[in-house]
């Protein structure tokens, strides 16, 4: 990201954009996010909150990647047929990369969703457990 430093809703430190750029955002097999919002090509969406809370009117939550938003679906929207579209947007704010959150965005088109194999999502499972559970023999095994 470019930009400065601005507060999430529990005052830690994030990054903000200041300039659009390309993101994604999952909606379900209708093309529809949070509350029934109706997203397609070439739609802009903007929030009405004032706020950088996420799940709330305050932001639109995208991810940076398409197999993070793969990924993180079971735990964020929980769509069972999801679609995924390519966006720009400008970030305001961020849960430590695993949400991004944005005021205003645009679809750009609609892409396939990637395939995240039984191995890879072991392998992000295992890398996970390490970083907050550092004990030595954990990682040795």
């Amino acid at each position: 990201y470019t930009g400065g430093v601005n507060k999430d809703e529990k005052g830690r430190n994030i990054n903000t954009g200041r300039r659009k750029m390309k993101y994604y955002k999952l909606t379900d097999r209708n093309g529809q996010s949070y509350g029934g919002t109706q997203w397609e090509k070439g739609i802009t969406h903007k929030t009405k909150g004032m706020g950088v809370k996420f799940c709330s009117a305050d932001l639109i939550h995208i991810t940076a990647s398409p197999e993070l938003a793969v990924i993180m679906n079971p735990i964020h929207a929980n769509f069972t047929e999801p679609l995924l579209w390519e966006v720009e947007a400008e970030i305001v704010a961020s849960n430590r990369g695993l949400k991004l959150g944005a005021k205003e965005v645009t679809t750009i088109r609609q892409v396939p969703l990637p395939e995240i194999s039984t191995e890879q999502r072991v392998r992000l499972a295992i890398f996970c457990a390490l970083e907050v559970y550092p004990e030595k023999g954990f990682f040795i095994w």
